[in-house]
């Protein structure tokens, strides 16, 4: 590692960083795989060094390692938290287990302690490594919020990984935890974000703007319905009953009006595809209240029976009166036509 000098008035940055990534939380590694599919920027475009100003990354993540595996993957990690390799970005995938009730035994692990050979939880890296990263970031609800593992019932005690480390934890480079919730990740929203944590990294870019639960706000600014192609059906009050229909599916079960994601918009790979854009509901995987608050996830949700019987009347009258205007407007101009008399209003007198 060497740091770059100071440029024109911006804070000194990194030419490389290595990038730690631990998918052994409690996860289905959904999220690893999601971002290989991404294009706005390519995780290979981002290792590959293709990207102008972003430091040299050295990524080691168990799907993407060239690595042997075994100690020769932990190498980096080890040394890490012994503080022998920085700066480096802390990425942490899957939910972070309640290790203080598990037992005679441990939730998940990720290699074994070198001194005991017992088994070192994910925990106990976290602990070592958070303290020493430069940035750490949360990839996919798992890890932001605690997910699926975390729901009513689990016996892991399942939580995010600011619930784990604190709502007020700050990295050596005085970033908090960076939350990229999905459930996966939309590859190009986690992508796009470490885009710009290696920009500030490198000191060109300031730190990226997140919301009070730690999202980026630009990817979660608006809820779905803003940017859902089946938007304007709900405006004319006109919605589907069963899910092969284009129409609004607030009736049957989609939380997309209450929900803080861009997917309808930004598609899922190179544009396309996106939830409510092919025919399935939003069951809101991007918010902190997932899945409890949203079960049963094909039941119309608690204020979609009365919004949607308020705006049935007015939908109705709006829906009437486009279909006349629609109707008007697919007819041509009376002038447009072959007779002999010019009848387009054209007046040929000159005046001055």
């Amino acid at each position: 590692m060497t740091q770059t000098h100071e440029r024109s008035g911006q804070a000194a940055g990194y030419d490389e960083m290595h990038i730690l990534w631990i998918s052994e939380g409690m996860s289905c590694d959904g999220d690893t795989v999601s971002i290989t599919a991404a294009t706005q920027p390519a995780i290979e475009d981002v290792v590959g060094g293709v990207i102008p100003g972003l430091p040299k990354v050295h990524l080691h993540n168990k799907v993407l390692s060239p690595s042997l595996g075994g100690e020769d993957y932990l190498a980096p990690f080890r040394a890490a938290a012994r503080g022998e390799l920085e700066p480096f970005m802390l990425v942490i995938e899957g939910s972070v287990p309640n290790e203080n009730i598990n037992g005679d035994g441990y939730w998940t692990s990720l290699g074994n302690d070198p001194a005991t050979g017992d088994p070192m939880t994910v925990n106990t890296w976290i602990d070592r490594l958070a303290p020493r990263a430069w940035a750490v970031v949360a990839i996919g609800t798992c890890a932001t919020y605690g997910g699926i593992h975390a729901m009513a019932g689990n016996p892991t005690g399942c939580m995010g990984l600011a619930d784990y480390l604190g709502w007020d934890f700050r990295s050596t480079g005085g970033l908090p935890i960076v939350n990229v919730p999905g459930c996966p990740v939309q590859p190009d929203n986690f992508m796009e974000t470490l885009t710009w944590v290696l920009y500030h990294a490198a000191g060109s870019a300031p730190p990226p703007p997140l919301d009070e639960m730690l999202r980026p706000q630009w990817l979660f600014g608006k809820t779905v319905h803003e940017g859902c192609d089946r938007g304007a059906y709900y405006e004319q009050g006109d919605f589907a009953h069963d899910y092969n229909s284009p129409k609004c599916q607030v009736k049957v079960g989609c939380w997309g009006p209450v929900v803080n994601c861009n997917v309808p918009k930004r598609g899922w790979m190179a544009g396309i595809g996106g939830c409510p854009n092919v025919g399935g509901i939003c069951i809101a995987c991007t918010m902190p209240g997932f899945p409890d608050k949203f079960m049963p996830f094909m039941d119309m949700p608690p204020g979609g029976n009365l919004s949607s019987t308020l705006i049935k009347p007015y939908g109705a009258f709006i829906r009437r009166m486009r279909g006349i205007t629609n109707h008007t407007a697919n007819r041509e101009p009376r002038w447009r036509h072959n007779r002999e008399a010019l009848t387009s209003g054209y007046d040929p007198r000159w005046r001055p």
